[in-house]
């Protein structure tokens, strides 16, 4: 091989190589600029927006409305400080709540007994709206985990957009969390529904 061959040939890899950098950094600042998301195994897995029946604003009507979480993992997942809202930036956060493995817990809106099953955000009006609403689960540093929307404009929200359940009052299924102590709600009396 000559000398002129062999600089050529050294040439050409290193611009290969620069050429592998400068995409390589391109890719990294690509995926650095993308909202950081939370791999987990929870998510958000039925909503009950439009509680059956007559909305009075009593205890049995708001918790008729509600929100499913669900682990999907064998183990359990601590969800002190994660929170539940909607559009409007009605709040609910978990206070020491550990969802079990492979289980559920629905998150009423209104009054009652927590329980492993079983949360409430202990408000006095409604909260989701039943025609057009997301609700967003988030962890506790705020990373996004998951969120569901229905009704008009939910094609802009970032979740999916599935429907998991919106309008399903069917009852739990049988695969329910063992959670210990229980969270309790943000902005207390605030929210709207039926708008």
């Amino acid at each position: 091989m000559s000398v002129s061959t062999s600089v050529t040939a050294r040439r050409m890899v290193a611009a290969a190589l620069a050429a592998g950098a400068m995409i390589g950094s391109t890719a990294v600042s690509a995926s650095a600029a993308e909202p950081r998301f939370e791999r987990t195994h929870v998510a958000i897995s039925r909503v009950q927006a439009d509680a059956p029946g007559f909305n009075d604003r009593s205890s049995r009507s708001l918790n008729a409305e509600w929100v499913e979480i669900t682990n999907t993992a064998r183990r359990g997942v601590n969800l002190n400080g994660w929170t539940l809202s909607d559009k409007d930036g009605n709040r609910y956060t978990f206070r020491h709540y550990t969802l079990a493995g492979r289980s559920t817990v629905r998150i009423h809106t209104g009054y009652g007994r927590d329980t492993s099953r079983d949360l409430y955000q202990d408000r006095r009006n409604e909260v989701w709206d039943n025609r057009s609403d997301a609700a967003t689960l988030k962890n506790d540093r705020g990373r996004f985990v998951d969120s569901v929307s229905w009704g008009r404009h939910h094609d802009r929200d970032h979740g999916r957009d599935d429907h998991r359940g919106h309008g399903d009052h069917r009852g739990h299924g049988d695969n329910h969390g063992h959670g210990d102590n229980h969270g309790h709600g943000d902005n207390h009396g605030g929210g709207h529904h039926g708008r």
